[in-house]
């Protein structure tokens, strides 16, 4: 096998430190999408049907997503919090402490190109349903939409809220506070 394809980093799933996380992640991600795509055109032509499974698999994503492959793939949290004296609703983000958890290189790669492609293929999906005037479909594709750009957006959030916490931290932790965070934000810049 050639180094470059099989090095740090690389799309393949036997290089995972959480090799069933990340094969269960991936199949609630393609999952639900499959069973809209191919229930649409092979098995049923049940709405009802369709609706049910496709918001099922959609449910079960959002949730192993946010609670399980987040934290064991990409060390990430999120949660939403409501004080119940104000009503007022915030996100509380939550990472691996720095030097507790090494993330690895496929698992992240996976995760962030999974977690941005899903809600990109159900924006197609809501512009081909337009175009095809299957009005019908939109408020499924609506739903799918609203839980992936959730999570999308709150773990990309996450990770910023992260970033910055391991870069203060290490500014505050270093005493040369003007040479760490510079570089910190140069060690970002060409790391990825």
């Amino acid at each position: 096998m050639d180094p470059e394809r099989t090095g740090p980093g690389a799309l393949s799933w036997r290089l995972s430190s959480h090799p069933i996380t990340l094969l269960t992640f991936l199949a609630f991600r393609v999952s639900s999408l499959l069973v809209y795509l191919f229930g649409l055109l092979l098995f049923t032509d049940s709405l009802v049907m369709i609706f049910i499974a496709t918001i099922l698999l959609l449910a079960a994503d959002f949730y192993y997503l946010k609670n399980i492959a987040g934290r064991r793939l990409v060390g990430l949290r999120w949660w939403n919090e409501v004080d119940p004296s104000t009503g007022d609703s915030h996100w509380v983000f939550e990472s691996s402490e720095p030097g507790t958890k090494v993330i690895n290189a496929t698992d992240s790669r996976f995760f962030w190109l999974a977690i941005y492609a899903q809600p990109l293929l159900w924006f197609v999906l809501a512009v081909v349903a337009l175009f095809r005037l299957n009005f019908i479909w939109l408020p499924l594709v609506a739903i799918a939409l609203a839980l992936t750009i959730t999570n999308s957006l709150a773990f990309s959030r996450c990770d910023k809220f992260s970033q910055a916490s391991n870069l203060a931290g290490s500014a505050f932790s270093s005493g040369n506070l003007a040479g760490s965070i510079a570089s910190n934000m140069v060690g970002r810049f060409f790391s990825r």
